[in-house]
């Protein structure tokens, strides 16, 4: 899963990184309003974090043109600005939830965690397919109850498909959020086929279904 981070305390940016790295979320930053409109512009995120007041214009702006664009990432909200109406103009616009700072980084994780659930996934905590059986918050997978046992960019190439069932996907869309905007700096996407055959040669022969689908010369597709 795939984290931006909109805030201009690098200290604290810095912090919610390293956190956030350590629950297995790939994580990019923007220091300025600039910055973010043009990381929003070119990539897609399953979360993004957004203080309000940013160098160079007004947080809230960047979330009005996330919703004018019909963006489907979630949105919470973490600033200083702890006033009922900015929490109010917030909501209002789109946002998923709100934190003011200070706050701690377990509730901070919680909070995303909740978003992406909510956005992505119903709301469960637990998907169920023909026998395989995913945990969101223990990150283990099972097919007939036995374990399997992926990597982090496995489990999490796993979860974007479950998040986008019966949709093809790019391998440029995987490879983007695989890797984020070093995606850009390679001269190829092959890694996102290597992790593709490991996931599926992993899940075939603990007996899950033939889920994961190669549609040729497009990208990918999980049906279900």
């Amino acid at each position: 899963m795939k984290i931006l981070i909109i805030e201009d305390e690098r200290e604290l940016a810095q912090s919610i990184t390293e956190y956030l790295s350590g629950e297995n979320y790939r994580c990019e930053t923007a220091t300025s309003y600039e910055q973010a409109l043009e990381k929003v512009g070119l990539y897609h995120y399953d979360c993004i974090l957004l203080d309000l007041m940013l160098p160079g214009g007004d947080g809230l702006k960047i979330l009005a043109e996330l919703k004018r664009q019909n963006r489907q990432e979630g949105v919470i909200i973490i600033s200083a600005k702890s006033s009922f109406e900015d929490k109010i103009t917030g909501l209002q616009i789109g946002a998923d939830d709100y934190l003011a700072k200070p706050f701690h980084l377990p509730e901070l994780a919680a909070r995303i965690y909740s978003v992406i659930r909510r956005r992505n996934f119903g709301n469960a905590n637990t998907l169920i397919q023909n026998g395989l059986e995913i945990d969101l918050l223990a990150k283990t997978v099972t097919v007939n109850q036995s374990p399997v046992f992926l990597t982090r960019k496995e489990f999490d190439l796993l979860l974007y498909f479950l998040g986008n069932k019966n949709r093809v996907i790019s391998k440029s869309a995987l490879a983007e959020h695989l890797s984020g905007d070093l995606a850009d700096l390679l001269d190829n996407h092959d890694f996102v086929y290597a992790h593709i055959k490991n996931l599926k040669k992993k899940l075939s022969e603990a007996g899950a279904g033939t889920f994961l689908k190669t549609v040729y010369g497009t990208g990918y597709k999980w049906e279900g």
